[in-house]
C-alpha cells in the first residue's frame, strides 16, 4: 500500500511540474495576456478538468516552481536548532535551501520578471508571499531572548531584504547571483540591530 500511495504522490508531482513548464514555456513564447489554461492543459498533455485539480488559474501554474521553494523554505526554518533566534534560523534555512539547489535559475528570473508587468501574476505572487509571512511568522515563534522583536516584524524584514534582493537581481545588467544579493540586503536590515 505504502508504494501505491508512494507513486501516486510521485505521478502528482510530475504533473504539477509538467503543469508549471508548460505554463512557463507558452508565457514566454506568447506572453501571459495570450496564454490560456486550454492552452497550457493541451500542451501538458492533460484534460483542463485535471488542470483544475491542481491549480486554480494559469497564474497559479506559473508561479508554482517559486511556490514551492518558499514552501521548503518554511520547512527548513522549522527544522532549525531550537537555541537559534529567529533571524539565525531563517538565515541558515535560506543558506540550506541555496546550497542544496544551487539556487534560483533563469526560470526564477524569468516569473520575477513577468510579475512585473502582469497585474494579474503580482497579485498572486503577493498573495502567495502574505501566505509565506503567516507560515514564516509560525516557524519562528518563540525563538529568541527576551526584548526582540516579534516573529512577525522578523519575518517582514527577512522578506523584505528578498524581495529587494530579487529587484537588484532582475536588473539588466545585474551580475551578482540572487544568494549573493540577498546576503548583502539581509545584513544592511541587520546592521542597525547588531
Amino acid at each position: 500500500m505504502g508504494s501505491t500511495a508512494g507513486l501516486r504522490e510521485r505521478k502528482k508531482a510530475e504533473t504539477r511540474q509538467a503543469v508549471h513548464e508548460a505554463a512557463l514555456r507558452l508565457t514566454i513564447e506568447h506572453g501571459l495576456d495570450n496564454v490560456t489554461v486550454e492552452a497550457i492543459a493541451d500542451a501538458a498533455n492533460i484534460s483542463r478538468r485535471t488542470f483544475s485539480n491542481y491549480f486554480d488559474g494559469k497564474e497559479d501554474a506559473l508561479l508554482y516552481g517559486e511556490e514551492a521553494r518558499l514552501d521548503s523554505l518554511v520547512l527548513r526554518v522549522r527544522e532549525q536548532p531550537a537555541e537559534r533566534t529567529a533571524w539565525q534560523a531563517l538565515r541558515a534555512a535560506l543558506q540550506g535551501l541555496y546550497a542544496e539547489t544551487g539556487g534560483p535559475d533563469r526560470e526564477w528570473h524569468l516569473r520575477a520578471r513577468l510579475a512585473t508587468r502582469h497585474p494579474s501574476l503580482l497579485a498572486r505572487q503577493l498573495a502567495g508571499r502574505v501566505r509565506l509571512e503567516h507560515e514564516l511568522s509560525q516557524a519562528v515563534a518563540g525563538r529568541g531572548r527576551p526584548g526582540d522583536v516579534g516573529p512577525e516584524v522578523i519575518t517582514v524584514a527577512f522578506l523584505a531584504a528578498m524581495r529587494i534582493a530579487t529587484q537588484w537581481w532582475c536588473a539588466d545588467s545585474e551580475t551578482r547571483s540572487l544568494y549573493e544579493l540577498t546576503v548583502l540586503a539581509l545584513d544592511e536590515i541587520a546592521r542597525p540591530f547588531s
